[in-house]
């Protein structure tokens, strides 16, 4: 047994128990995996999936990655081992996951990934996600319409590494950089998608420069994190911008305590990689287009019919 073959064993020994029924030969069998279940964001992803795997007629292996690039590693190196059908994934770590990735698509299985894209790989199947740069944009471009006289601004950056994140960032500074005069960032941060870390690096950026006029979050959970550490200083007319259009957050917006929400149509991003992969796994059909993006728009009061969630909301 060469190294390589003893970590895929190993791997398959340590991370996903598959049970025989989920491997019957009369069905395909498709990996489903997202970074963290700890997020309600890839809890809705994973159940999306699932739904449609369901109506695609193939059994679905599911898979947390627990927010640990070696946990989805060893995931991904089992279901190869496995041999399954296809996989369809949203990597926590683009540049992390490259190598287990690879592993499939070289063992001959679909690889769909959902969300973040894992560059730097040949032979993935298809990438479905939204269009994080113009999120990013939108998301920018909805303060800089809140405040036509110009604006302070905090900004709360998502998790390092992810694709998400580096693209939200990208287009939030494309619409900001040029405009700095006007709008100017006095505080910019990680707060890794979390929403406690959202409340706590909110609390230190007002201790250390004060009341902004709008927060821009890469994420909902950082936003009303953001909102939280607000509140509690009274500040309750700071425009907080969120996004992934979370139900929690479509309410903050419905209640006027979020400025909006980016909506990136998750479920619809969800569903198509799974109707991408089946289809491959099936007959080889070839996709239409190998990257599929959908353009986020802001969720606001306005316009808060459009959110994908909204039918969750309490």
């Amino acid at each position: 047994m060469n190294r390589r073959e003893f970590l895929l064993s190993s791997a398959a020994a340590g991370a996903l128990v598959i049970a025989p029924a989920a491997l019957a030969q009369d069905k395909l069998t498709v990996l489903g995996s997202v970074p963290s279940l700890s997020f309600p964001f890839f809890v809705h992803m994973l159940n999306q999936i699932k739904a449609e795997a369901e109506a695609q007629g193939v059994n679905l292996i599911e898979s947390d990655g627990q927010n640990a690039a070696p946990k989805q590693t060893a995931d991904i190196e089992a279901a190869v081992v496995q041999k399954v059908n296809a996989i369809v994934i949203s990597p926590l770590d683009v540049n992390a996951l490259a190598p287990a990735v690879e592993q499939a698509v070289q063992a001959g299985i679909p690889v769909v990934t959902i969300d973040r894209r894992v560059d730097g790989v040949e032979g993935i199947l298809a990438h479905v996600g939204a269009d994080n740069v113009k999120g990013g944009e939108a998301e920018a471009q909805a303060v800089v319409d809140a405040f036509p006289d110009g604006a302070k601004i905090f900004h709360l950056q998502g998790q390092p590494g992810a694709g998400p994140a580096i693209d939200r960032n990208k287009g939030v500074h494309n619409v900001i950089d040029p405009v700095k005069d006007k709008y100017q960032i006095i505080f910019e941060q990680t707060a890794n998608f979390a929403r406690a870390e959202g409340l706590s690096v909110t609390e230190a950026g007002l201790a250390a420069n004060g009341k902004p006029d709008a927060i821009i979050c890469a994420n909902d959970d950082m936003a009303l994190g953001a909102m939280e550490a607000c509140a509690a200083r009274g500040f309750t007319d700071v425009k907080i911008y969120g996004f992934d259009a979370l139900p929690e957050a479509i309410a903050a917006v419905r209640e006027g305590k979020l400025a909006g929400t980016v909506e990136q149509f998750p479920g619809e991003q969800s569903r198509t990689a799974v109707r991408i992969a089946v289809a491959y796994a099936r007959d080889k059909t070839e996709p239409k287009e190998k990257v599929v993006l959908l353009t986020p728009i802001v969720i606001g009061k306005d316009n808060i019919d459009k959110a994908e969630r909204i039918g969750e909301v309490k």
